[in-house]
């Protein structure tokens, strides 16, 4: 086991390539090999952006390793990796993509770029947290060169899930499901909420807002399959799917 743990850390031993900095976004301090501290702004999936600036006088092609420390169960994340000039936030890889521990971008072509000295590449981090799950999430990101990383950050967040929305505080009900010429909605634990209703190419069809209760007429509707989308405020949509039939 410790001959184990010693290849472990060797293979992420960070070797010095001259000079690059990290800050977090646009804020001028070189936060390079520490700790970047924050708490989760919300229940919902939020971004957490670097620049990782070249300072070595020549260009480089780097790579970015995730390495999960800690993260509590039933979290998420994902990332995009890019140049910093790039209009798309570069390549984004999803949650599902990134399925290893740790986890490194390819070294396809498609996915490289070149880093001139003074230019900066952006990490964009994104992190949802467990709505039900109170923790703290350490993440470390190494940037590579080639079979070497040299350098990295680590980021820790810290979540409390009192934030989140109570659970099955409200209730929705849709009658009759399917329908032909009406459908009744019914809706309690929240005052008023907007909804819409769309069609299954995501075409709006109503736009109106909800109380308690709500009738709709669909007899001009076509017979298909519609989604009625609610917004609560301060809280993530509610999605019900209902079958119009004539």
């Amino acid at each position: 086991m410790k001959k184990l743990y010693a290849i472990f850390f060797s293979l992420f031993l960070v070797t010095s390539y001259g000079q690059i900095t990290i800050n977090y976004d646009s804020q001028t301090e070189d936060i390079s090999g520490q700790t970047y501290n924050m708490v989760a702004p919300n229940y919902q999936a939020f971004d957490v952006p670097f620049h990782i600036n070249n300072e070595t006088g020549s260009t480089k092609q780097w790579r970015v390793t995730r390495y999960r420390i800690s993260v509590p169960e039933g979290w998420s994340d994902f990332l995009c990796w890019g140049h910093g000039t790039d209009p798309f936030g570069g390549t984004c890889f999803s949650s599902t993509q990134m399925n290893g521990n740790p986890w490194t971008s390819p070294a396809s072509q498609s996915v490289q770029f070149d880093v001139n000295n003074g230019e900066y590449a952006k990490l964009k981090v994104t992190v949802d947290a467990d709505d039900w799950t109170s923790g703290t999430a350490h993440y470390r990101y190494y940037i590579v060169e080639g079979n070497s990383t040299i350098d990295s950050v680590d980021l820790v967040v810290q979540f409390t899930a009192s934030v989140a929305p109570i659970k099955e505080s409200i209730s929705v009900s849709i009658i009759p499901n399917p329908a032909t010429d009406y459908i009744q909605i019914s809706m309690s634990g929240i005052e008023s909420a907007s909804f819409k209703m769309v069609d299954a190419l995501g075409s709006t069809m109503i736009k109106e807002t909800i109380n308690s209760n709500k009738k709709i007429n669909t007899s001009d509707f076509k017979s298909g399959l519609y989604f009625i989308v609610f917004d609560i405020p301060g809280q993530k949509p509610i999605t019900r799917k209902v079958i119009i039939k004539h």
